[in-house]
């Protein structure tokens, strides 16, 4: 009798032992993530990438079983905090959200690396919503009638964006194919250019219509031109720049990525609970709602294949080599 209880002592010792290293077989690790997870929003608070992210965090924090922590590191049009999660321990845990800003810094000389130099976890969102925005009373309401006033007179109207940013690209495209010039200001993020706009201290602003719906909507601002192939159905009165002579359309995408060295088992479980949240209908309805995007998932190659296009074509515009 002894003997048998001592068995069941020792049986229960070793399930204890067990439960206590999570029911994992030993010299395997535990699985990921077994702790809260950083992701890095190299903007600042407010804006469309942080919103996004957001909104994807809370649904990401379902699918992977552990919070989704996000941190806004803004600064050097996106440069500072795409740096962080690139210098970070490659374990999982610190991640970036992040746009073609980050493309762009590269391109035009801002640092000496891309997503070549991390590793590229997925995509999750297409913004075809990208437009100009000006004051409600403006004397114009469409890029072509813009361009008459910057004709006349060069450089009259002020244009805010961060240097190295997606809408620092927009207004060079458009300077280019409109043949006029702005007083290109840099203010900062999303949220900047927004309160520089309400405070009237510019003229014109590129920035994600989502952002300042409200404002267009109580008579504040209002839209001049959307940089899409074709109008919104969303928002179906503003013009695209493409109907009124100017061949200037880009779409904004939002990818995760992880510190080069990041094993792939890592970011292919980070991917799989990415393609689960942007294929749920509940997550589609809010992304939409708030900020009329598009939620679409490319798997971690796909995602690297669509960037390295992307950035061809941002070389061959800026002319870099």
């Amino acid at each position: 009798m002894k003997k048998i209880a001592a068995l069941f002592l020792m049986l229960a010792l070793i399930a204890s032992f067990a439960f206590a290293a999570g029911g994992k077989e030993e010299g395997k690790k535990p699985a990921y993530p077994t702790k809260p997870i950083q992701v890095v929003v190299p903007a600042g608070a407010g804006g469309d990438t942080d919103l996004n992210c957001r909104i994807l965090g809370k649904y990401l924090e379902k699918e992977l079983g552990q919070a989704i922590v996000t941190v806004n590191v803004g600064g050097a049009g996106g440069s500072l905090g795409t740096r962080k999660v690139k210098d970070a321990p490659p374990d999982g845990y610190m991640a970036l959200f992040f746009h073609p800003g980050m493309l762009l810094n590269k391109v035009m000389g801002l640092v000496d690396f891309s997503f070549q130099d991390m590793e590229v976890a997925g995509l999750a969102v297409l913004d075809e919503t990208n437009i100009f925005a000006a004051n409600a009373k403006a004397p114009y309401n469409n890029m072509a009638e813009l361009a008459k006033v910057l004709k006349e007179k060069p450089k009259s109207l002020s244009f805010a964006t961060e240097v190295g940013s997606f809408t620092h690209l927009h207004v060079l495209a458009y300077q280019e194919a409109a043949g006029v010039e702005f007083n290109i200001v840099d203010v900062g993020g999303a949220a900047a250019k927004t309160a520089a706009l309400k405070g009237r201290q510019i003229d014109i602003i590129g920035t994600q219509y989502g952002l300042v719906k409200d404002y267009i909507k109580n008579g504040d601002f209002k839209a001049v031109g959307v940089l899409s192939d074709k109008r919104n159905q969303a928002f179906p009165d503003v013009p695209t720049f493409k109907e009124v002579g100017f061949n200037v359309a880009f779409t904004k995408f939002f990818f995760y990525s992880f510190p080069k060295g990041t094993p792939k088992e890592i970011v292919d479980t980070f991917s799989a609970a990415l393609k689960k949240v942007v294929e749920n209908p509940d997550y589609q309805k809010e992304a939409f709602n708030a900020l009329y995007v598009t939620p679409t998932y490319k798997n971690p190659k796909d995602t690297f294949d669509f960037l390295s296009n992307e950035e061809a074509i941002y070389i061959k515009y800026l002319g870099k080599k």
